[in-house]
């Protein structure tokens, strides 16, 4: 049975940073890409990052360049995603998802991933 459980969010104020973190188990991790979305109220769930199956490889959505960068330790099964420049737009619940099919490009959507976790709430104030 594949779990992925994300963990790390919270209540954080404006200008911090956050590191997530999403722990698989049940899977090959190493033969997964990873990405992570999130999903504000009223929205629908976006892509973040996705991260290649050694970790070479990284994408982002334009919006949050330079200020979330996204990692893996493929010995501890733990993908990352370090959130800096914290804003309060960035409050939404972020999942970690899973692709088995190591698809190349990174899988920008939702559609491109078979397993997702639950999710962890980041809530940003100002």
């Amino acid at each position: 049975q594949v779990q992925l459980v994300e963990s790390g969010g919270g209540l954080v104020q404006a200008g911090g940073s956050l590191r997530l973190s999403c722990a698989a188990s049940g899977l090959t991790f190493s033969s997964h890409n990873m990405g992570w979305f999130r999903q504000a109220p009223g929205k629908e769930r976006e892509f973040v990052s996705a991260i290649s199956r050694s970790g070479a490889l990284s994408s982002h959505a334009d919006s949050v360049k330079g200020r979330f960068t996204i990692s893996r330790d493929n010995a501890k099964k733990t993908a990352y995603l370090q959130i800096s420049s914290l804003k309060p737009a960035y409050t939404a619940v972020y999942y970690c998802a899973a692709d088995a099919r190591g698809r190349f490009p990174l899988a920008p959507a939702t559609a491109g991933y078979d397993y997702w976790g639950q999710g962890t709430q980041v809530t940003v104030s100002s």
